[in-house]
């Protein structure tokens, strides 16, 4: 028991691990943490659309991928020139002890292994969220994050992943919410639905 609780208490760190990459692009936050909720609602829906695909394994792929970066940080393509992280002995020393610890490393080598469809659909959704991220910097105004988006779209694998990107970067980020209606900005919600 007191193993599991101290797993939970290491997975909770990865709320305050931040995502490296950002401090290049020059905007943009998040933790590791925040990062993988979306990789697991996106490797959700990528699932959703490859029937073949057995959705609890893409699912927890997509929620366990980062594990290791509770013990070894965030190293992003920079850190990674000169930094050598041992990502699957912080794996193993994290899942030893849990009576579940092989499953975790399983999942955990057949996301790294990209060979299985489960695996290639959490790649997906791991390249998705973070090309719906530069999307969002690149709307805000950060001119870099066109070619960052570029190179991420280029590392998708499956068809359906390639066409939600194109229709990420055809989407404005804010125009789930942000209608543009004149009037309703103007006079405000509560004013036009006193019209109605």
């Amino acid at each position: 028991m007191r193993d599991m609780v101290h797993f939970l208490f290491e997975v909770g760190i990865l709320k305050s691990i931040p995502r490296s990459g950002y401090q290049f692009l020059g905007s943009g936050s998040e933790s590791v943490a925040e990062h993988t909720f979306r990789v697991a609602v996106i490797a959700y829906l990528l699932a959703k659309h490859e029937p073949k695909a057995d959705m609890q394994k893409v699912l927890l792929m997509s929620l366990f991928h980062d594990f290791h970066e509770a013990r070894t940080g965030d190293h992003n393509y920079v850190n990674k020139r000169y930094v050598t992280v041992n990502e699957d002995k912080a794996v193993r020393d994290l899942a030893q002890k849990l009576p579940f610890g092989q499953e975790i490393i399983s999942l955990i080598d057949e996301f790294n292994s990209r060979e299985t469809p489960e695996a290639r659909l959490s790649q997906d959704a791991d390249q998705l969220d973070f090309i719906l991220e530069l999307k969002r910097q690149l709307d805000l105004g950060n001119k870099s994050a066109a070619e960052w988006l570029r190179y991420a779209v280029k590392r998708l694998i499956t068809d359906f992943a390639k066409k939600l990107a194109d229709e990420i970067i055809k989407t404005g980020s804010s125009d789930w919410w942000f209608k543009k209606n004149e009037e309703l900005w103007v006079k405000g919600p509560d004013r036009i639905n006193q019209h109605e």
